[in-house]
């Protein structure tokens, strides 16, 4: 039988509860660093909680199905995972990515992937004709997100994919922001996907983690023994909670999505800001393309005020709302990018990006709505 992604969600492709321990609904948190065998070279298909474990394993499978990838490995976090991905490149390899990514992402690339051998060029990837002309000889990759983080540009992933094909690269896709609930990139062509469980997978701000998912066996291969041996695996307990989050994601960003959409339209029409990023907008430049390979906008919205005083007035007044990064939980979060994801960014390029003194990015909850329109309005008054 073939579930919809509600059901996926909970139970992945099959229900496989019947198989747990006593009938337990839940999945068992297998606190074990080590298995024993049966006997001298016959194994229970687990040996060692580095390389695989029971719990993990169910995770994996659920986010596989989720993505539609071949397979999935469960990391750390976010940033583990996006490391994880670079082993993949040989040294003198060159990456073009979105200008305008995770600050983090940029710190990683620029910190430790230079060190490797590895150069990246940032350029506007919403351009295809931009990305086509910063190809050179040893370009290997596109790494592409989608929207991007924090102005939400929106990237063509069949655009990209043609030129992929056509250079012979790797397409890599961040789908934090969208999830697999409202965006495929493995569908689209993507060879791989990443994600910062963290965020909306996880959905309740208590736990970090990561996933690297790939449509491909040749480099499921690769991945599960690079995954062994630099040894970045999530832990048991975090892949419970990770499997408990995702129970809820459709529900979740649903009603996510719909506040966004509300706030973004409420925004809009505050005498104190003075843009409003946010796809689900109809005059967003990336709407129409958004439409094309995604179900939904998701619940990331970026804005500006007038001044920078009025962007710590509401950052220091906010009281529902919380001053803090990260992004994708059930409470809503109101960052500073300039100071808090992209702080490690250089000053030229932050500015040229327009993440300045008045930029402001909002994580939007399941609050009720209007209760949020009042704690922000009182925070601009």
């Amino acid at each position: 039988m073939a579930y919809r992604i509600e059901t996926k969600c909970i139970h992945g492709e099959e229900k496989v509860e019947k198989a747990h321990s006593f009938g337990a609904v839940s999945v068992p948190i297998y606190q074990t660093a080590t298995f024993a065998h049966p006997g001298v070279g016959s194994s229970t298909g687990f040996d060692y909680s580095r390389e695989s474990n029971p719990t993990r394993a169910e995770l994996e499978r659920i986010v596989s199905s989720l993505e539609g990838a071949a397979d999935t490995v469960a990391c750390t976090t976010g940033m583990a995972a996006i490391a994880l991905c670079l082993e993949l490149l040989e040294e003198g390899s060159h990456i073009v990515c979105t200008d305008d990514l995770y600050g983090g992402s940029v710190r990683l690339f620029t910190e430790l992937g230079k060190k490797r051998g590895l150069s990246f060029s940032y350029v506007d990837t919403s351009d295809a004709a931009l990305v086509e002309k910063s190809i050179c000889q040893n370009t290997k990759a596109l790494y592409i997100e989608t929207p991007s983080n924090p102005t939400m540009k929106v990237t063509d992933l069949r655009a990209m994919k043609k030129l992929a094909d056509q250079k012979g690269l790797l397409l890599i896709v961040d789908n934090t922001f969208l999830t697999p609930y409202f965006q495929n990139p493995l569908a689209l062509g993507a060879d791989l996907v990443v994600h910062s469980g963290t965020k909306f997978l996880g959905g309740h701000n208590d736990t970090l983690a990561g996933f690297l998912c790939t449509s491909r066996k040749d480099l499921a291969e690769k991945i599960r023994f690079l995954y062994k041996t630099v040894g970045c695996c999530l832990s048991p307990f975090d892949s419970f909670l990770l499997i408990r989050g995702i129970k809820t994601l459709s529900v979740r960003l649903e009603k996510q999505q719909s506040n966004a959409l509300g706030l973004a339209k409420w925004l809009k029409q505050q005498e104190k800001v003075r843009q409003v990023y946010y796809v689900g907008l109809e005059e967003h430049p990336g709407h129409a393309v958004n439409r094309t390979q995604a179900s939904g906008y998701g619940s990331m919205i970026s804005f500006r005020v007038d001044s920078p005083q009025t962007a710590v007035n509401l950052l220091e007044r906010i009281q529902l709302i919380s001053y803090a990064e990260s992004l994708g939980g059930t409470e809503s979060l109101l960052t500073y990018p300039m100071l808090q994801t992209h702080g490690d960014v250089p000053i030229d390029v932050r500015e040229k990006l327009g993440i300045t003194d008045t930029f402001l990015r909002l994580s939007v909850g399941i609050e009720n709505i209007e209760d949020l329109k009042q704690d922000l309005a009182q925070a601009l008054a």
